[in-house]
């Protein structure tokens, strides 16, 4: 069979159901913008879309750009066609307006879209952390934001989301035909392993013997928990003075605003901080390559994470499958996923004390196997829900089989 897939960050969501489909035999094609991945089997085709003119609204922006990558994404469509190749079926996020015109050249073609998250001005991220107020305009801005969705519901055949919480933001009148399907982690490589060792650029390895903090976020900013979790981190080390915190992420902006009078939210927090913290047990690791970073985390005494009502990180269950003490925020998302006192820890998002108490906790049990059970039931809770071999991939297989 012909599979086509649309990302434009390759492969993003869709690293393993691309490459089973390779293996399996299938003619796999994937439309993207310029990127380095590959995937062994897989034609990758990359667009540059054109660039938004600057001229319209502000709000209208991202829709323009949508427009603009659905155009380029159907001017591949078009040439795919010519050279022969017509896909059985059509799998696109539809985050970024690149599957909005497939249907009108292969109308007869089934289109499965990813929809990942659908804006709310009220009950969501936008309007909970009070910190960080929305504009007057929000509701509005928001509303407008949405349009990209709202074609993309109209423009495909099924929806798939990756969790029921994020499926239920979306209006009541299109769940019905959106289902969820994770797609998954692969618990046999990220697993526990006792022997793992890390060593830092000082020269210092640590392992699990040691009393080691991890948080990890694609970006260190307030939408996953950045600025609560560091002002945790005072009472954390004084009390702790063995502990060794190490920290994963880039010093950009993935979902949030920049912040003010700083060049990232690391400088704004060390900032605010200034004179309480113990820099040299505080280790900002950057972005690191896979299997490191999985070190990071069979490391880990305790795993921090913080997250506004929004999409799931894949690094919540990742943690839980390489066996984690969880430490989560008592928010939806993480909600779905982590029984507080069962598989992981729950602490309100917004009390540092709380999480600073939870965190030393768990340090101070580390060497009598207090947490062994509930390190073993995050595991479990991972291979049984989220693994992508026996759970997500035959979900996500029995999703295509029924729109073919």
């Amino acid at each position: 069979m012909k599979f086509l897939l649309i990302h434009q960050n390759m492969p993003g969501q869709y690293v393993h159901i691309a490459r089973h489909l390779a293996q399996s035999g299938h003619e796999v094609s994937f439309i993207t913008q310029p990127r380095a991945a590959q995937i062994a089997g897989v034609r990758k085709l990359e667009y540059r879309p054109a660039a938004p003119s600057g001229d319209g609204h502000a709000y209208a922006r991202e829709l323009e750009s949508g427009v603009a990558n659905g155009l380029a994404v159907a001017r591949i469509c078009e040439w795919l066609a010519r050279d022969g190749f017509v896909p059985d079926i059509v799998i696109g996020h539809n985050g970024w307006g690149e599957i909005l015109y497939v249907k009108d050249l292969w109308p007869q073609r089934p289109l499965l879209g990813y929809f990942e998250f659908f804006y709310r001005a009220n009950g969501s991220d936008v309007d909970f952390d009070h910190e960080f107020p929305p504009e007057p305009d929000a509701p509005m801005r928001l509303r407008t934001r949405n349009a990209l969705n709202l074609l993309g519901l109209d423009a495909v055949d099924w929806g798939q989301s990756p969790t029921e919480w994020q499926r239920s933001q979306y209006p009541e009148r299109h769940r019905d035909r959106i289902t969820v399907v994770h797609e998954g982690v692969d618990t046999s490589l990220v697993r526990p392993d006792p022997t793992a060792r890390l060593w830092l650029s000082s020269g210092r390895c640590l392992s699990r013997a040691d009393e080691v903090v991890t948080y990890s976020a694609r970006d260190l900013e307030p939408y996953r928990g950045f600025h609560v979790f560091m002002r945790s981190l005072p009472k954390v080390l004084e009390r702790r003075p063995e502990a060794q915190v190490l920290i994963v992420g880039n010093d950009g902006v993935s979902y949030g605003r920049q912040p003010e009078g700083a060049v990232s939210w690391r400088a704004k927090m060390l900032s605010e901080l200034d004179g309480r913290l113990d820099l040299r047990r505080i280790h900002f690791l950057g972005h690191l390559p896979y299997q490191q970073y999985l070190t990071v985390l069979q490391i880990s005494t305790v795993h921090v994470y913080l997250t506004y009502p929004f999409v799931l990180s894949w690094s919540l269950l990742e943690a839980m499958s390489a066996g984690c003490l969880v430490v989560g925020s008592r928010t939806p998302p993480v909600e779905e996923v982590m029984r507080d006192g069962e598989n992981g820890r729950l602490v309100d998002f917004f009390d540092v004390e709380a999480l600073a108490d939870r965190i030393t906790a768990a340090l101070a049990t580390n060497s009598n196997g207090a947490s062994n059970g509930i390190r073993t039931a995050a595991r479990q809770t991972a291979i049984e829900r989220f693994d992508v071999h026996t759970v997500t991939l035959p979900a996500y297989l029995e999703l295509l089989r029924s729109l073919l």
